[in-house]
């Protein structure tokens, strides 16, 4: 059921129409459909095994559907392929971050997979997300609060206007998880859209959030 809690954009970036898939016999997303427009966050919630990680995973195309489409800026993802991607920042539920790596390398490395950064941007973005301390830590040393600032400063350093989040507060403490509020917040302002899956309440300041309670 979508509750529509804020006026809406004229215009959606992201259409997701009438999604369904099943896990073996198990139907998991049963008609799942959505808009979302620049400036707005869709808070996805439900009880465990309602789909709410699949679900993301099929809009950012990890996933396909068995009947349904997603589109972006009017064109469906399958469709557009890399421009899609480009425009894609997602961070799962684990961080994704390679162990042998230190928290600059892990950066480095997978921002510059998609275009070039700047050492002093790395640096900008550790500091940003309060772990500029863990920059030459290997990433295997580091507790799963720190890996999930990296993992959410990779994604400040994608430069993508979409955000796909699986519980980005887990592990987070009061001070961390405030952060990655206000960070979701800045990007909305500027424009950018969003799609968080958490249990919890996404109190966004000043953002237009929509709900998608999966059952």
């Amino acid at each position: 059921m979508l509750v529509q809690i804020q006026p809406r954009a004229p215009l959606p970036m992201l259409t997701a129409d009438n999604l369904h898939l099943w896990r073996g016999e198990r139907h998991v997303l049963k008609g799942v459909g959505f808009d979302l427009a620049a400036g707005e966050l869709l808070h996805v919630s439900g009880p465990n095994g309602t789909g709410k990680t699949t679900l993301l995973r099929v809009v950012a195309g990890l996933a396909q559907p068995e009947q349904g489409e997603v589109r972006w800026r009017g064109l469906p993802t399958q469709s557009i392929g890399s421009q899609f991607f480009e425009d894609l920042g997602y961070v799962a539920h684990d961080a994704g971050l390679k162990g042998d790596l230190t928290a600059r390398e892990n950066l480095a490395f997978a921002v510059r997979l998609r275009h070039a950064v700047a050492e002093a941007d790395i640096d900008a973005a550790l500091s940003a997300l309060d772990v500029a301390y863990c920059a030459e830590v290997p990433a295997r040393a580091l507790s799963a609060g720190q890996r999930r600032r990296i993992a959410l400063a990779r994604l400040i350093l994608s430069q993508a206007s979409l955000w796909i989040l699986d519980e980005p507060l887990t592990n987070l403490d009061i001070a961390g998880a405030a952060l990655v509020l206000e960070l979701i917040a800045r990007h909305l302002e500027a424009g950018g859209l969003a799609m968080v899956a958490t249990h919890g309440d996404m109190a966004i300041r000043g953002g237009a959030v929509l709900r998608l309670e999966l059952a």
